[in-house]
């Protein structure tokens, strides 16, 4: 059984006894995910292609790093589409984020350990869905543009996308503009991957995303994402979404420590990368 001869050593054997063999239409096995969007396709009014449907309508588990994003919560939450699930990562917060998040239905989970990379690893380690996808949760980015960065994942078409953020007035600073042009190009010129943008609402594979080995706990993950996705030749995509004003002020790019700590983080990454591929 499921063996590629299979049909073949059977038709054979049948016409050795003298039987006459006639050919039906080939049918497939349904063994994964692609083959279930082809049987459903193939057969869009049966009870499996709707239960193939809802599998994929709920796909998605969407991480939401939290450190005293209290007045945004809400409005990502009510904002997240049908079938993706969000898990709040709190990462420390004092102003009651965890609360109010519980309180929406959202699931929460606690990392006491501070780092933008910490909080995004611990949501993907209690992640489900087969597609994880991670956006910020201060209200610059909009839950309801998540289905169109995670379609090319859930139909097999890239391995990683990643939302190109169209930034309006006044929601990127100069000096964050300018840092993400530069690690672009970094990422292009050292793994191939024809990005402009490092943005932070992404999607991809879960089992995926935990082979890639992503080993920074800082403000290096994003980059440390991309580099190795591009490394081992993964299919990466982009997309445009909005990015509007935050809610608050960033714990990076808002304060001078914070802008430093992270570009202290992405020159470690960077040249991690380039000692590893000499």
């Amino acid at each position: 059984m499921s063996r590629a001869d299979t049909g073949l050593l059977q038709r054979k054997r049948l016409e050795s006894l003298g039987l006459a063999v006639a050919d039906l239409p080939v049918l497939r096995d349904l063994d994964d995910i692609e083959d279930a969007r082809a049987v459903a396709a193939l057969a869009p009014r049966t009870r499996t292609a709707q239960r193939v449907r809802a599998l994929l309508e709920s796909a998605v588990d969407v991480v939401l790093p939290v450190l005293n994003e209290r007045e945004a919560i809400p409005w990502v939450l009510e904002r997240m589409p049908r079938g993706y699930r969000a898990i709040v990562v709190d990462n420390g917060s004092d102003d009651g984020s965890a609360e109010v998040a519980a309180g929406l239905g959202a699931v929460v989970v606690s990392e006491p350990r501070r780092g933008f990379g910490a909080a995004c690893f611990a949501g993907l380690a209690a992640a489900t869905a087969p597609v994880v996808a991670f956006m910020d949760c201060d209200a610059s980015l909009d839950p309801a543009d998540l289905p169109a960065v995670c379609a090319p994942v859930l139909a097999g078409e890239a391995d990683l996308a990643l939302g190109a953020r169209r930034a309006e007035k006044g929601a990127q600073p100069l000096h964050g503009r300018i840092a993400n042009r530069y690690l672009a190009g970094q990422i292009r010129r050292r793994c191939g991957a024809q990005v402009t943008d490092l943005g932070p609402m992404r999607a991809a594979r879960r089992e995926a995303l935990l082979g890639l080995g992503i080993a920074d706990r800082r403000s290096g993950w994003p980059l440390e994402m991309v580099l190795r996705a591009g490394r081992d030749g993964w299919r990466i995509t982009e997309l445009p979404v909005p990015y509007r004003p935050r809610v608050g002020r960033s714990k990076v790019t808002g304060t001078v420590g914070g802008t430093l700590r992270a570009v202290k983080d992405m020159r470690a990454q960077l040249a991690r990368f380039k000692a590893g591929n000499r």
